[in-house]
């Protein structure tokens, strides 16, 4: 029997019970759109990551000197309890990190986690759980920050502790309509009154988190307000990307010599910059992946014993057709083939239907939330081919069975 006559055949029995085709496949769909979804979200915010939450979190071209690494929630029990016996980061190990680096752009300061929060209120007009920010000038350098009105931070301000501010652009809208009225204003901030010195420019919102809801204020002020934080840390900001590599091996160095570590002892710190963040982000999703083919191999199984079982109906009920098809001359191949084609198929559809209707629902939900989608082309392989696997695997029974049903017997068959 020609591929195409089988082809034929097998949509047409598929055509002629549609109802029953669909409920057969359901399972087989469930879970391919299942793959498609899950991949294209964690793909989508992996690209996400990398291309604009890095970026938004610890700058371009830049890194970090920490006293806890960002991946500290991949840590055992020891290596915390280890990392909470670290001294903090200090304004020396700034400056000894900048005294390595004299070819960096900017060399900051800045408090760490836990970050503050308070209420800024003007009149009455009031923004609730502000982060608030003790920072040296050069962050706004590292952080690419562009200016809607007034200045940023200065030496002086940090020098003399004045109480002075910088606000976010969705901060200062929602305490004034118009943002470039916020400079020169006084504002109260932890129950501390401080004059909006500028307003940075809007940088939008990444996973529906603002990136422009927060005050800065200056370091030395921000320790008079909230005391000395666990957790400083220091921001280096390079002119190419190219030299942050070797940029980071200096500041090692140099903290190592600031904190008198012998040769073979363990920094007592850590070197991060934002691969880290994609680093911690990848690990965390590889877990995902990890229970993602478990959750899909059950819906393939499933659907697939549904398709033997309906393949095996199909087969008791064209008995008459089987047997009249060996008597004509039909072989035992050509039989096999026939049933076979038509398993594969229908699971092929199935696998099809699966695949448009996750694109689909991925394609809504990066549109009604937050979260990125990116179809990729690999899973989209991965999800055609277990559809048709499927049909291969469990349609071989029932076509072997009707290869082998007897001419005779099965023209006798009701």
């Amino acid at each position: 029997m020609p591929l195409s006559e089988a082809l034929r055949l097998a949509l047409d029995a598929i055509w002629s019970s549609k109802l029953r085709s669909f409920f057969t496949l359901l399972g087989i769909i469930v879970s391919v759109a299942f793959l498609v979804v899950v991949v294209a979200l964690i793909q989508g915010m992996n690209a996400y990551v990398r291309e604009n939450l890095t970026g938004a979190v610890i700058g371009i071209n830049a890194f970090q000197v920490r006293r806890t690494p960002i991946s500290v929630g991949l840590l055992s029990d020891d290596e915390v309890r280890a990392i909470a016996k670290r001294p903090l980061i200090s304004a020396d190990d700034a400056a000894a990190v900048a005294a390595a680096l004299p070819g960096a752009r900017a060399v900051a300061l800045q408090s760490g986690w836990p970050t503050p929060v308070s209420d800024v209120s003007y009149r009455d007009r009031l923004v609730g759980d502000v982060p608030i920010f003790g920072v040296t000038p050069p962050y706004q350098i590292v952080q690419d920050y562009r200016f809607a009105a007034g200045d940023g931070l200065a030496d002086p301000d940090v020098r003399e502790r004045r109480y002075v501010t910088v606000l976010g652009y969705e901060v200062a809208s929602k305490l004034f309509d118009d943002p470039g009225a916020a400079v020169g204003k006084h504002v109260r901030i932890a129950g501390r009154e401080v004059t909006v010195k500028g307003v940075v420019a809007a940088k939008g919102r990444v996973l529906g988190q603002s990136f422009d809801g927060f005050a800065l204020v200056p370091f030395s002020t921000f320790e008079s307000m909230y005391g000395r934080r666990k957790t400083t840390v220091v921001s280096v900001k390079m002119a190419d990307a190219a030299e942050v590599a070797p940029a980071m091996d200096r500041a090692e160095e140099a903290m190592r010599v600031a904190h008198r570590l012998r040769p073979g002892e363990p920094d007592d710190f850590t070197v991060d910059k934002a691969d880290a963040l994609v680093a911690f982000w990848r690990d965390l999703t590889r877990v995902l992946f990890t229970a993602i083919p478990a959750v899909v191999c059950i819906g393939i199984v499933v659907g697939g014993i549904v398709i033997m079982n309906i393949m095996l109906m199909s087969v008791n009920e064209r008995t008459r057709e089987i047997g009249l098809r060996k008597s004509l001359g039909a072989r035992r191949s050509d039989i096999r083939r026939q049933f076979l084609i038509e398993s594969v198929v229908l699971a092929f559809l199935g696998g099809v239907i699966g695949v448009a209707g996750g694109w689909a629902f991925a394609g809504l939900m990066s549109v009604v939330t937050p979260l990125p989608a990116r179809i990729t082309a690999w899973s989209v392989g991965v999800a055609l081919a277990l559809g048709a696997g499927t049909g291969i695997v469990f349609g071989v029974y029932p076509a072997s069975r009707a290869a082998r049903l007897d001419p005779i017997t099965a023209l006798r068959a009701e």
